[in-house]
């Protein structure tokens, strides 16, 4: 039997600027894997993202997504079939878009809906809501919402596009402790699904790397520096690297925590 084809595939990719913000990156991610990306600021996530999205080209290697090759293959139809959630897509969300409407732009590929939506558009638009726990919201509008319910309904935009691939830039950002201990909880249910897209979460916390995410990429200064199971990869050792300072990894009943075992200066900050 043929394995299944990657979900994305990066190999020797290299970005430029003046400078290298990545080198040599390679990547690799299968069906049913989650992914979760860590690395201090600076490391290359932001860039990592941006090439994924084609908002900027490599100077060198190559990246296949849902069997499409960058720089061959229209890119057009690999984008609809990933997901972005990030502040700044919800900082474009006209304060007085009604929610339901907000998730039928999904569909349209189109912030802040305008023109005349079907109704089966608006019914699938409501069922989604209520599958990503906001059923409450269905007569909403964006102005009404808090930080954490953004972000789940921004999830709901990119199910109704019917995505492959969800890509979570720092979600948990401007969250208070309460909220964000709720949207992971969300986050870990959504992820479970059995019909769920291959999630990738970028973020500085470990504390955020819930059970459902499967792998762990890590980057320093452009470069991967661990990729693979999140059991292999998930170290003291190779977070300490990662961020450049004492620590130790441990894994809780309440997920993972750090706890510094020096002085930063130790490590030559």
């Amino acid at each position: 039997m043929q394995d299944p084809e990657p979900i994305l595939e990066i190999d020797d990719l290299t970005v430029m600027r003046g400078k290298a913000l990545l080198n040599g990156v390679s990547w690799c991610i299968h069906p049913g894997e989650h992914w979760a990306v860590l690395g201090a600021n600076g490391s290359g996530k932001s860039t990592l993202l941006n090439v994924v999205n084609a908002f900027m080209g490599p100077a060198r290697g190559s990246m296949r997504i849902l069997g499409h090759k960058y720089g061959r293959d229209s890119w057009d139809a690999v984008k609809i079939r990933i997901g972005f959630v990030s502040g700044t897509v919800h900082n474009l969300i006209d304060d007085g878009e009604p929610v339901v409407w907000a998730l039928v732009g999904g569909k349209r590929a189109m912030i802040n809906f305008w023109g005349e939506a079907a109704e089966e558009e608006v019914e699938e638009a409501r069922q989604i809501l209520r599958q990503v726990e906001c059923g409450h919201l269905l007569d909403a509008r964006w102005c009404q919402l808090s930080q954490g319910e953004k972000q789940k309904v921004l999830i709901g935009r990119a199910l109704m596009a019917r995505i492959r691939l969800l890509i979570l830039d720092e979600p948990c950002a401007g969250l208070d402790p309460v909220a964000r201990e709720n949207f992971l909880g969300f986050l870990e249910r959504s992820a479970a699904r059995a019909e769920a897209p291959t999630h990738i979460l970028v973020t500085h916390h470990v504390e955020e790397v819930t059970d459902s995410f499967t792998h762990v990429l890590l980057l320093k200064e452009g470069k991967v520096l661990a990729s693979g199971s999140k059991e292999t990869v998930f170290t003291s050792e190779n977070i300490s690297e990662t961020f450049n300072a004492p620590l130790e990894l441990n894994k809780t009943e309440r997920g993972y925590r750090l706890e510094f075992l020096g002085s930063p200066r130790d490590f030559g900050i």
